[in-house]
Parts: C-alpha cells; structure tokens; sequence
C-alpha cells in the first residue's frame, strides 16, 4: 500500500482552518486520540490511504488532520518515511513540564477571580471522577479527566498569550500523558489531593500568589515523581558481544 507523503514544506494547516464536525476534525479527533492512548505508538508510520480507509473518508481530510498534529508535535515528517508518530524525548518531557508549571500556574492564578462557583463544582465533581477512577486505575481516562479538571482552573485567564503558552504545552504532553500516570501511578492519588486543595485556595479569595505557587508546585510534584521512577529503572545487562569490547 503506498502511503501519501507531504514534506514539511507545505503550509501548516491550523486549528481554526478546520470546521467543527468536519470530516477533518473528526479524522483529527480520531487519530490524535489513538496516539495519546498508545494505540498508534512513537516511531508508528502513518499510512493516509489505511487510515482514510478505517474512517471511511477520502484521503484529503486525513491529510489536514496529520498537518494539524504535525503544527503541535505529536506527528513529525520523515523524508522517505512519510508522517509518523513523535518519539518521546525525555529531555523534551523536562522542558515542557518546567515551562508549563510556570505558565499554567500563572494562568489559574489570573483566571481564580473570574471563577465563579458552578465552575468551582464542576471542576470539583471531575475531580470526584478522578478519586473513583483510582479503585480501578484507567490511567488514559484519569489523565483525560485530569486535563478537563485543569481546563477549568485555567480557561477563564484573561490574558490570550498565557492562554495560548498552556494549550501548546498540554499538546506537547498529548503523546505522553496517557501513560504518564502509568508510569507513576502512585502520583495520581496524590494528584487528586492537590486538586481540592487547589479548589479551596480560590474559593477562599488567597492571593495571586499562593494561587499560583500551589499550581506550580502541583505540576512540579507530578514531574519529580517521574524522574525519579525514571531514575530508579537499572540499565539494561550488556549483550554478550559488548561484554567482549
């Protein structure tokens, strides 16, 4: 079968290029979902024409989904390859996480003020989810709930360019969060924990700081728990013909 390839010469397509409902938000939808649950894994090859086919529609909406994922670093183009999923950086992972902390901590802080108590409760009977998602770990559904729980506290940001630094880091993350709680899977009990005590800062009225402090802390937490199960994996036994170097 022979895949349809585009270089990474060709215009980018954004988010707001593709219609709501259309085919190509659906073929969007569909794809980037099989990448963040692990079912199309880093390095998998894309084949348009296959998966066009499994979704019944023409190729031309496939290819507008693979360059919107392309434009947020879930896919990547690989000349005499074609489009395939990106790998996961580990160096990449750190840097995202660092830069999120800082810029969706100040997101939920300038957003506190402008969330009123139905957001409260909706983001607090998510977080309910998350708590009884735990007795039977799904780590992909806890970390969609997770995402949904966040978008909540930082949605409501006034300023557009913070906004916009939050969205590009949780797409960054997409390829990894699902099995980031697989990873550490001891963090997310935690993580709901931190979650209400997030909720009772901002309905408390704490200041900017203390808002913004906590959800920095609150992501840091979940990054230093996974470099230190990262740390902790042994290296791999050398193959007999290293040992004979």
């Amino acid at each position: 079968m022979v895949d349809i390839a585009f270089g990474p010469s060709v215009v980018v397509q954004t988010a707001g290029e593709i219609k709501p409902g259309s085919k190509s938000e659906q073929a969007y939808t569909s794809i980037k979902a099989r990448i963040v649950q692990g079912t199309f894994s880093p390095g998998y090859r894309l084949v348009l024409v296959k998966i066009a086919e499994d979704l019944g529609f023409s190729v031309v909406p496939v290819r507008e989904a693979i360059r919107r994922l392309e434009a947020e670093g879930l896919v990547k183009f690989e000349r005499n390859v074609g489009a395939t999923v990106s790998g996961i950086d580990p160096t990449e992972y750190l840097y995202t996480m660092q830069t999120l902390s800082i810029v969706e901590g100040a997101a939920t802080a300038l957003s506190a003020p402008l969330i009123d108590s139905a957001a409260i409760a909706r983001a607090r009977a998510v977080n309910e989810e998350m708590r009884e998602c735990l007795d039977h770990f799904d780590p992909v559904r806890f970390t969609a709930l997770n995402q949904d729980f966040h978008s909540v506290l930082f949605e409501h940001c006034p300023n557009p360019h913070i906004l916009d630094l939050v969205h590009r880091g949780w797409n960054r993350l997409a390829s990894l969060r699902s099995s980031t709680f697989r990873f550490v899977p001891g963090r997310a009990r935690e993580s709901v924990r931190e979650h209400e005590d997030l909720l009772q800062l901002i309905e408390s009225q704490a200041s900017a700081d203390t808002i913004e402090h906590a959800a920095r802390r609150h992501r840091a937490a979940t990054l230093d728990a996974y470099l230190a199960q990262a740390s902790a994996i042994p290296e791999p036994l050398p193959t007999s013909q290293e040992e004979k170097r």
